[in-house]
């Protein structure tokens, strides 16, 4: 059992950074309120755990402004979108077995 669980990622167990994860995998990025807003969470939490995820460098980040408010943009990093496909493999490895 130990070898079918050696490639999950801790760093995805908690479901925000999974949403975060499933969300920039299927869009070239998203705004902070996007993410916040789908994902239904507070700022601090959203905030918590991207900080994780950009730690592990699995997300960027992209600073703008819009109509002169501040606007944070994230997408997935190259390593993020790797671990996250080995991530996804062995739940699915997981379920087959």
């Amino acid at each position: 059992m130990k070898n079918i669980l050696k490639d999950l990622n801790k760093a995805f167990e908690n479901r925000v950074r999974l949403g975060i994860m499933s969300a920039l995998m299927v869009n070239d990025s998203m705004s902070f309120k996007e993410l916040k807003r789908l994902l239904d969470v507070t700022d601090g939490n959203l905030a918590s755990h991207i900080k994780a995820l950009e730690k592990k460098e699995y997300i960027t980040f992209e600073k703008s402004f819009i109509d002169r408010k501040p606007n944070t943009s994230y997408s997935i990093s190259k390593l993020g979108r790797l671990a996250f496909k080995k991530h996804v493999t062995a739940i699915e490895n997981l379920l087959k077995n």
